[in-house]
């Protein structure tokens, strides 16, 4: 079956559109997060630039935690064009697939079902948008349309050219012509804004007073799922 990208349809697909999140909702944990680690695991370079860059990524600390993180990133990028990048990151996405229970099982399957019944489903994540392709076509679901954080070659390596969350996320959809959904699929309060305008909006694995905070900020109910 082939489903019609999100761009292609707009608001007159809303009817059948469903939004999936994908780090806590297909797969368990943070994939990109993941890989990070991964990266300074696999090099004693880049834990000593990260001690030689201690002064960079505590100053982006003062700011935000999420600064420091990105800094980093960056570090355990450094000395990766585009094309080096890609095959890294497509390298461990393989390593990934193969690792036991690392994907919640009825996610995906929930997410095929979707695909069966003709819904056009979206892949809104924050996850990187090079990895979570990959991730995903290994998983048997390369024509999905995904909206993902992407990354732009720098001086010395990859760097963040958009983090795909939060209002980020409602904003890049909108920019692909899809501005209402049918369903929207979440295990964070981060995602209240690809939340909100869902007919429907499901939790994955929410904890009582994360569900709480989400139906309060909402004004109505959730719905709520336990994937494993």
């Amino acid at each position: 079956m082939t489903h019609a990208p999100a761009d292609a349809g707009g608001d007159a697909d809303a009817s059948r559109t469903v939004l999936f999140d994908f780090d806590g909702v297909l797969f368990q944990g943070d994939a990109f997060e993941q890989f990070i680690r991964h990266r300074y695991a696999s090099s004693a370079i880049y834990k000593v630039l990260a001690v030689l860059t201690v002064p960079w990524w505590l100053l982006c600390g003062v700011f935000s935690r999420r600064r420091a993180a990105w800094a980093l990133t960056h570090v355990a990028l450094c000395g990766l064009g585009a094309q080096r990048y890609q095959a890294a990151a497509e390298a461990f996405a393989d390593e990934l697939v193969r690792r036991p229970r690392q994907f919640y099982r009825v996610g995906l399957s929930v997410l095929r079902r979707h695909l069966a019944e003709g819904d056009n489903v979206i892949v809104v994540t924050g996850c990187e948008r090079m990895l979570v392709t990959r991730l995903l076509s290994q998983l048997g679901l390369p024509e999905l349309t995904i909206v993902a954080t992407q990354l732009k070659p720098g001086l010395f390596g990859m760097r963040l050219q958009m983090h795909n969350i939060g209002r980020r996320k409602v904003q890049n959809l909108a920019a692909k012509g899809v501005t209402t959904w049918r369903m929207a699929y979440s295990d964070s309060f981060q995602d209240m804004p690809m939340l909100k305008p869902a007919v429907e909006a499901v939790l994955v694995n929410g904890t009582p007073k994360l569900c709480k905070r989400v139906e309060k900020a909402l004004g109505r109910t959730v719905t709520r799922v336990a994937w494993y």
